[in-house]
């Protein structure tokens, strides 16, 4: 096997860093004061005038008022919440000089990133698969297609890392929840132009990526735009024996071999625009935010392929000697999201948002076998699978934020009384269409199927979160959300469309106990529920036929055929979180956590022989299928250290 050399060049700081115009000064960070300002009870400012009142005037004398503001530190963020989170600010964003938000993700505790350099996919929490950790983007979902790769990390405020769900964020968040918080007021005048290039096997992976900020009057905007095109040479073999145990000895013995020679280029074009909305000629902390985006990709692959059977004696199996692969694909995806804040009242604020988005792939793959003779090289067997897939997706969201009384407080250890109400409603659907042709030998299979086959999911949420500091040793942090799911996807046959219909209320509850104020030691307590739905996709039954067997006979457990299940259920988690912090004097934290989770309907693929409709022998089929309980459990202990 050769040797695989994976270097991502802007990793070790060969980064081009192009400034194009001059640098505009930012305005003094005044939205944060305004919004603490906004969010302090009506009393505060009556007191004040009361403290004043009291005080005697002094005649002749003019009177001279200081006001000294700092923003609060990411430690005093994190202490002060009552739901257990890490925040990572700006001044730990920019300490590394990163080239890319996966590498900031990839320093955080508790995050992994899988794959290689520089081809990892999203990131995940406390070492669970693909789909249990929820990503967010200023409080919204991430949208299907949408690339982190496309934010840099100027581009942000900061990070934050949820350890449980809460009712406002969503609870499809088994393990966690990473939410990516932009820079809003960020009105900086900036051209950023990065070029990174990778090598892999000989082969050279070149990226161009470019951010440009602006503002003009009450618009601030963002534009981000990136292009790169990898090429992977690859290269592997494989051993499979298969042993009678009762007789006691080896029936089958094949090794194989595979090189693959493969390229993916893509596009990448986002925008922001932000608007601060003015009255009476100052602005009021009301904006109004667009956000288009695009992203669309090409691969080729070319695959060269041998299998040497030894036993049985070829020609025991239909099996190939040799053959090739040749595939190509393509995916667009487009999507426009909206959000509007509104402040009602000086303790009220509404705000609402909303995105749909479209995205189409396609993919033609032909696969040809080949077996040695005297003659030369015959055809064994080709397949022609051709594919073209749909997905729409739309989502509305209401949340009002209402401030129910209390006292703000000092600073971390007084952290005041601070009463708070957040509601809302959420609704999303998506839907997925494909069309599907396979033929074997220029004859079509899986007919009973049909060509053209849907599956759809709609989803209604509702929420209240009640957060309560009830006095100087707790705070409280309590909420209730429902939600419904609809899956239909479609079954064999193509003449009955299962529907499935499950709700899921979830109470949250978060606890933050201080045994003293002043002291810097705390103790958080989360007892909560989550979910995990199954995708669209696995939720059409037709199945995809493995490619080293043909449907005329049987296949292996270790070479199943696979197919969807239209009757997944969601799974469900009982969850608990227990965490001890303490923050030290000279500036940082030291935390020991405690993650268990108790997971229902458990979703896992299974292997099994069944009676199929597109053989005329029994197939090995790998499907999704909700196994039953499963518990999974960690433990972390973090030490960070804060200049």
């Amino acid at each position: 096997m050769k040797k695989s050399f994976s270097l991502w060049m802007s990793g070790l700081g060969l980064i081009l860093m192009v400034q194009v115009g001059a640098l505009r000064a930012q305005p003094a960070a005044v939205a944060p004061a305004a919004s603490a300002a906004a969010s302090a009870p009506a009393a505060a400012p009556a007191a004040a005038a009361a403290n004043t009142a009291n005080k005697p005037a002094v005649a002749g004398a003019g009177q001279q008022v200081q006001i000294t503001g700092a923003r609060e530190s990411d430690t005093d963020v994190r202490r002060q919440s009552t739901a257990a989170k890490i925040v990572i600010g700006r001044e730990e964003i920019e300490k590394f000089g990163d080239a890319s938000v996966a590498e900031v993700l990839r320093r955080l505790p508790g995050v992994t990133t899988p794959g290689a350099p520089g081809r990892g996919g999203p990131p995940r929490l406390r070492g669970l698969g693909a789909g249990f950790t929820q990503i967010l983007i200023d409080g919204q979902r991430m949208p299907p297609g949408f690339s982190l790769d496309s934010l840099t990390p100027e581009q942000l405020e900061r990070i934050e890392i949820l350890r449980a769900p809460t009712a406002e964020t969503g609870a499809r968040a088994i393990a966690g929840t990473i939410n990516i918080v932009t820079r809003e007021g960020f009105k900086a005048r900036l051209n950023d132009l990065r070029i990174g290039m990778g090598y892999e096997n000989g082969e050279l992976t070149p990226g161009l990526f470019w951010t440009h900020n602006n503002s003009a009057g009450p618009l601030i905007y963002n534009l981000s735009a990136g292009t790169f095109k990898n090429h992977r040479l690859s290269s592997g073999n494989g051993e499979n024996t298969t042993l009678d145990v009762a007789g006691a000895r080896l029936t089958e013995a094949q090794t194989s071999h595979i090189d693959t020679a493969e390229w993916r280029r893509g596009l990448n074009l986002s925008g922001r625009l932000n608007w601060r909305l003015v009255s009476n000629g100052s602005e009021t902390g009301d904006s109004l935010m667009l956000m288009p985006s695009l992203f669309a990709s090409d691969n080729h692959a070319n695959r060269q392929f041998s299998l040497n059977q030894t036993l049985p004696a070829a020609p025991g199996l239909p099996l190939y000697d040799l053959g090739q692969t040749v595939s190509d694909g393509s995916f667009v995806t487009g999507r426009l999201g909206l959000q509007w804040r509104q402040r009602l009242t000086p303790g009220t604020r509404v705000e609402v948002n909303g995105g749909m988005g479209r995205s189409r792939s396609s993919s033609n793959s032909l696969r040809d076998e080949f077996r040695r003779g005297l003659s030369g090289q015959t055809l064994l067997r080709d397949v022609d699978d051709k594919a073209r897939t749909a997905e729409t997706t739309g989502n509305l969201s209401l949340k009002v934020i209402s401030l129910l009384g209390g006292s703000a407080g000092g600073n971390a250890s007084e952290p005041g009384t601070e009463h708070s109400l957040v509601s809302g409603a959420e609704i999303e659907g998506v839907k997925r269409s494909e069309n599907r042709v396979t033929l074997q030998d220029r004859k079509a299979l899986l007919t009973e199927f049909g060509d053209n086959l849907e599956a759809s999911s709609l989803r209604l949420a509702a929420y209240a979160q009640d957060e309560w500091n009830l006095n100087a040793n707790w705070a409280l942090h309590a909420g209730l959300r429902w939600e419904g799911i609809t899956t239909r996807g479609d079954g064999a046959g193509n003449t009955t469309r299962p529907s499935n219909r499950s709700s899921v209320l979830t109470p949250l509850v978060h606890l933050l106990w201080k045994p003293d104020p002043k002291s810097r030691d705390q103790v958080r307590l989360s007892l909560t529920r989550s979910y995990r739905a199954p995708g669209v996709s696995q939720l059409i039954a037709r199945p995809s036929i493995n490619s080293r067997f043909p449907v005329s006979g049987p296949n292996e457990p270790t070479s199943p055929d696979s197919a969807g299940n239209p009757n997944l259920k969601p799974e469900l988690a009982s969850g608990l979180d227990l965490a001890f912090e303490r923050y030290l004097s000279g500036g940082g934290v030291l935390s020991a956590n405690l993650f268990y989770r108790q997971i229902n309907n458990l979703m896992r693929s299974v292997t099994t022989l069944e009676t199929v409709s597109w053989s005329p022998v029994q197939r090995w089929v790998a499907r999704q299928q909700n196994i039953g309980k499963a518990n999974t459990h960690d433990t972390l202990c973090v030490f960070r250290k804060s200049n």
